[in-house]
């Protein structure tokens, strides 16, 4: 399932009175992008950081779960919603919230993933393209959540997400364009797969390259655009 946040869900950042030392530098302006934020190492605890650094994130609704459960007082239906956010240039996180209404539950699920957000590596990796510009994964990545994993391996510009639907939801938000993958496990369970692919992306940034490799690779960390 695919669902977009309506314009009118959205929190104004003029409201926001920040709590935590990360907001209160970005409310005075003192941090200007998302990738300041993160490498102060400081906890992303509020998700109006977010909405003031990357104001043109988008996000999807990769499942809505309703799950019941029988009590002394009666059947209890609650949802679990899982959610992914991204800017489409370098920048994506994944939440899970649950709740007894299905929009409030949405929005508490956009919100972790906010909080979730992290800088992903792009690059050139296909040794067929040569085009230099970061639209693919640098490197061959792996992830694995429970029962899931997943290979992200680099292509050629103009390959497209060759991978399952879910996966290609987190793919596109973290602005990756083209990618092939491979898939093993218990694909079937939606969130773990989401994630797997989420943790994928995260292990860009760990693998250490040399800085010969990163120029021949025309690799780029976090935005790039603008």
């Amino acid at each position: 399932m695919v669902g977009h946040r309506r314009d009118d869900d959205r929190r104004d950042p003029r409201d926001w009175v920040p709590k935590t030392e990360l907001g209160r530098r970005v409310k005075t302006g003192a941090i200007t992008s998302m990738s300041q934020a993160l490498r102060t190492g400081l906890p992303l605890r509020e998700p109006e950081i977010v909405d003031i650094l990357v104001p043109n994130v988008e996000d999807d609704v990769i499942d809505v779960n309703m799950v019941q459960r029988m009590t002394d007082s009666g059947r209890r239906v609650r949802f679990r919603v899982t959610a992914v956010v991204g800017n489409r240039d370098g920048l994506v996180g994944i939440g899970q919230a649950r709740g007894k209404e299905v929009g409030p539950t949405i929005r508490r699920a956009i919100d972790v993933a906010k909080l979730n957000l992290i800088e992903i590596r792009r690059g050139c990796g296909s040794w067929e393209c040569g085009c230099r510009r970061p639209h693919t994964v640098p490197l061959e990545v792996k992830g694995k959540t429970g029962g899931a994993e997943i290979i992200l391996k680099p292509s050629p510009q103009g390959v497209g997400l060759a991978t399952g639907d879910v996966p290609k939801q987190v793919l596109r938000l973290a602005g990756i364009q083209d990618c092939w993958s491979f898939a093993r496990g218990q694909t079937k369970t939606t969130i773990n797969f989401a994630k797997a692919t989420y943790d994928a992306l995260k292990n860009t940034s760990v693998v250490r390259v040399t800085p010969q490799t990163s120029e021949r690779l025309s690799i780029k960390e976090g935005p790039v655009v603008g």
